[in-house]
């Protein structure tokens, strides 16, 4: 009985700390909803929630899919020209959010504090980014609820190189909306 009371605290505690603002998003694959966990991620929600409310996400697509790790986006438009962004963050990789599939996380360069606008959604368990296998780590900051499916048929486009970046799709999987749900 004991055993049952601790795991159904655990799923309650589990739900509980993903519930925070949702976000639809439609591409032209289809669509996903996103949980942020304001909680332990607010700089990092705070940052994605500007981009969501000043529609700057929207024309935007995912340009780095890599089937097994991430699919990666928001910083370019569907010609691979590069989107204006807002001042970096904080990194907060430290923040206990795993790597694990379905969640999202700040993309960065090597400078900790260098996240702006683009995110990447996990395909696997990617510890290997977590600030306690490769400090400071990459900050997870929310979880796909819906649609994971969708994400995961990006995986299935084929890839290009263009210049020195690779893992383009062909065929751009671009975000047509954007959407904070009440």
């Amino acid at each position: 009985m004991l055993r049952l009371v601790s795991t159904i605290a655990l799923l309650a505690f589990s739900a509980a700390s993903w519930a925070g603002p949702k976000v639809s998003v439609e591409t032209t694959l289809g669509n996903f909803t996103i949980d942020l966990n304001q909680e332990k991620a607010p700089i990092s929600v705070a940052n994605f929630l500007t981009y969501v409310e000043d529609g700057s996400y929207v024309g935007s697509q995912f340009h780095r899919v890599i089937p097994g790790f991430m699919a990666q986006g928001g910083g370019f438009d569907k010609d691979m020209n590069r989107l204006p962004t807002n001042a970096p963050i904080k990194n907060e990789g430290y923040n206990g959010l795993r790597n694990e599939p379905a969640t999202l996380a700040m993309a960065r360069t090597n400078n900790p504090d260098s996240a702006t606008r683009q995110f990447f959604i996990n395909y696997s368990d990617n510890g290997f980014l977590n600030a306690e296998q490769s400090p400071p780590g990459y900050a997870v900051f929310g979880k796909v609820i819906e649609g994971f499916d969708v994400v995961e048929k990006m995986a299935m486009i084929p890839t290009k190189r263009i210049g020195r970046m690779s893992d383009i799709p062909v065929d751009p999987i671009v975000i047509t909306k954007v959407t904070l749900l009440k």
